[in-house]
């Protein structure tokens, strides 16, 4: 396929799996009683209204420039949550953050029931291409799912961790979170990231597999 075929068939499931990851947590936030994103109008499928210009755009063109191609990271603007407003902060915590990983999951369950019947229906005239993107929207929501569960602040996987945690160590553990994206970067450069997520991504895309019988 050549680059605008290439576009045209990504540009769905990654749209869809980074607003759906975005918008979960604001559903879940005013599920249980914080309704700061639904008031900000941050509960959307609108791309436009999740891009950061510097996770979103810069740090991705600098990336890709600095590696040749060789690496993409970014990130969209998260969905403003006042923890203070849940019913129980500490606890609610948890299900707010896991609901952008969750939200992944299951497009990467729906991506794959796609590809499963694209498969059975070989006569179907779009079939090759739903293939392709199906295969793309399992790809990127497993990518998605597996780095935000990453045990580091503001990962989702650190908001869930500090949930979880006696309140003092809980405490102590968020401080991480100004350094966050840094370590993240360090990681991605240094070839840890790649390290972690590529035997967790195995698992993944073999449970897959396994569930659809592809």
């Amino acid at each position: 396929m050549n680059v605008i075929q290439t576009l045209a068939i990504s540009a769905l499931p990654i749209i869809f799996a980074i607003t759906l990851h975005e918008a979960a947590h604001g559903y879940a936030a005013r599920h249980f009683g914080d309704p700061t994103a639904w008031q900000m109008g941050r509960i959307s499928l609108n791309p436009l209204r999740h891009v950061d210009m510097v996770g979103t755009l810069l740090v991705p063109a600098l990336i890709l420039l600095v590696s040749a191609g060789g690496l993409l990271f970014g990130w969209a603007k998260p969905v403003p949550v006042n923890f203070g407003n849940l019913r129980r902060p500490k606890q609610d915590m948890l299900w707010v953050a896991a609901a952008g990983p969750g939200a992944n999951l299951l497009m990467a369950l729906f991506w794959a029931l796609v590809l499963k019947l694209a498969i059975g229906s070989p006569e179907m005239i779009y079939a090759e291409a739903l293939k392709e993107m199906a295969r793309v929207g399992i790809s990127i929501n497993g990518v998605l799912m597996v780095l935000n569960l990453l045990p580091l602040p503001p990962l989702d996987g650190g908001r869930i961790a500090v949930s979880l945690l006696p309140p003092r160590a809980a405490w102590k553990f968020s401080q991480l979170e100004r350094w966050g994206f840094p370590i993240l970067l360090a990681l991605l450069f240094l070839g840890v990231l790649d390290t972690i997520l590529r035997p967790l991504l195995r698992v993944f895309n073999t449970l897959i597999r396994i569930l659809f019988g592809f």
